[in-house]
């Protein structure tokens, strides 16, 4: 049996997979809210009261925060993980810790075409290097660099990179964010769930438009930025939908950064939980103009694929697969 995990700021989840004529099978999956446990050797214990005493033979986590010698202080929670804690807790040396959007890039690579949405009508396929991008709780970047035989997952902190306005509203909205981050405004102060709170604020303060009803009687426990979302894709809400144009004009212009820094000729792969949830925005073009908006450089970012994944386990399936690639 091997362990899998994809380990976030809101949710944890874990499968236990078992390998049968060389494919993967899920045995048991469970998932857990992260802000109940003090620890993640804590959720540990609480998923192995639940698979009936098996055997791991080896484990891979894909966590949001950055894996520094084998170890790892998650970005959004107060939990340190160590490979050698994990080790002890599973009773297996082979112990990997990921980056979690190193585990989206390389469960990127073994997903279906139809488990992606292409959102270039130009894109023309090539091989080489492929950058990720999935905003979530936080922002997450990658790179899956191409050695001409194989892909290999590299991760990064991108998303706490400075925030560069494109346009006066955004310059607005960076002067905006300055009063509550003076020393550092990061695209995932934006380009997250509780950034798209942030910009229904800047854009609801400076009267844009009047607040829906939705969000004035907003239930106890709802999750503000879902509820934004709702109200402009169902109810086409002036406020709720101009938030979500600005977050996917940044998000593309964010796109297209990445792929100048990592010359992702192979395709620019969007994950996270946002976009799914946001098809009909990214996909009428808002996004693609301001990822090609790179002046001298737009036609080569004008024939790139852009993909979303559709599928929400990507970080798990990725996960999943370098365990048995790299530790069996």
């Amino acid at each position: 049996m091997i362990l899998a995990g994809d380990i976030g700021g809101t949710k944890t989840n874990l499968a236990l997979y078992e390998i049968v004529e060389n494919k993967l099978h899920i045995k048991e999956q469970h998932q857990f809210a992260s802000s109940a446990f003090s620890t993640f050797s804590d959720v540990i214990a609480a998923f192995k009261t639940k698979i009936n005493k098996a055997q791991i033979e080896a484990a891979c986590f894909g966590i949001a925060g950055p894996v520094i010698n084998a170890n790892c202080h998650t970005t959004n929670l107060p939990w340190e993980i160590t490979t050698s804690g994990l080790q002890k807790e599973l009773g297996t040396k082979k112990v990997h810790l990921l980056n979690d959007l190193e585990a989206t890039a390389y469960g990127m690579l073994y997903l279906s075409d139809d488990e992606f949405l292409e959102l270039n009508p130009h894109a023309k396929a090539v091989e080489g290097n492929r950058a990720v991008i999935a905003a979530g709780t936080g922002l997450g970047e990658a790179l899956l660099y191409y050695d001409k035989k194989a892909y290999h997952p590299l991760g990064s902190e991108g998303g706490h990179t400075d925030f560069a306005p494109l346009t006066t509203q955004q310059d607005k909205l960076l002067k905006y964010l300055r009063r509550e981050f003076p020393q550092h405004v990061s695209y995932e102060r934006i380009l997250s769930g509780p950034g798209i709170y942030t910009l229904y604020k800047f854009l609801s303060q400076s009267g844009f438009a009047p607040e829906p009803e939705a969000m004035l009687n907003l239930k106890e426990g709802k999750d503000p930025s879902a509820q934004i979302s709702e109200s402009a894709i169902k109810q086409n809400d002036p406020l709720c939908l101009e938030v979500l144009r600005l977050f996917v004009e940044i998000y593309g212009a964010e796109a297209g950064n990445i792929a100048l820094k990592s010359m992702s000729l192979g395709g620019v792969y969007i994950g996270g939980g946002i976009a799914p949830k946001i098809l009909p925005m990214l996909a009428e073009g808002n996004f693609m103009k301001a990822f090609r908006a790179k002046g001298r450089f737009s036609e080569m970012l004008g024939n790139m694929q852009v993909r979303v994944s559709l599928n929400q386990e990507t970080a798990l399936l990725g996960a999943a697969h370098f365990t048995v690639d790299k530790l069996l």
